[in-house]
């Protein structure tokens, strides 16, 4: 199974370097010197990574037959994708695959259907499951552990603990108003 891992940025340098975007819980492992990864678009990889480091606080690559920064550019925008044994779990009992999230029954603590997991959308400060409901209309719901307190694989759901407004907007509480003088 093939899993996205990062998405190159920027050219940095003149050696052919490029900034990566990580996409994976495990880059030490997926994206290490030597590692040889699919690319989407297809035409331009595979592509095997020679170096990587960590310059203020981004991770930067070079890969092999990249010698500089045309080349480098070239790559910008470019997907970087891991062949993935589908039974394999991540080192964390608290980290999932996308592919393990997929599907699972949505219910809240009280055994309440929601949905299903149809998408797990990557944003820069937290996932969001995006749950289908049997309306046919669709619910962000952040994952995280506070919200989410319970995935069971073997049962295959996804239990919630949602906040007030969260499935049903009439049920939204207000944090505080305006006192109107």
């Amino acid at each position: 199974m093939q899993l996205v891992v990062a998405r190159i940025g920027r050219a940095h340098g003149i050696k052919g370097e490029v900034t990566v975007e990580v996409r994976t819980d495990e880059p030490e492992l997926r994206l290490a010197p030597g590692a040889v990864l699919a690319t989407a678009p297809s035409a331009v990889g595979p592509l095997t990574i020679a170096t990587g480091r960590v310059h203020s606080g981004r991770l930067l690559l070079r890969f092999e037959g990249v010698a500089d920064r045309t080349a480098a550019e070239a790559l910008r925008n470019t997907l970087l994708i891991a062949e993935v044994d589908p039974e394999e779990l991540p080192e964390d009992p608290e980290e999932f695959y996308d592919h393990q999230l997929i599907d699972l029954d949505v219910v809240t603590r009280d055994g309440t259907a929601v949905g299903r997991i149809s998408e797990v959308s990557h944003l820069p400060y937290q996932d969001l499951l995006i749950v289908a409901r049997p309306d046919g209309s669709e619910v962000m719901i952040p994952f995280v552990s506070e919200i989410v307190p319970e995935i069971d694989l073997e049962e295959q759901r996804a239990v919630i603990d949602p906040p007030p407004g969260l499935l049903d907007e009439a049920q939204a509480e207000i944090a505080s108003a305006r006192e109107d003088s």
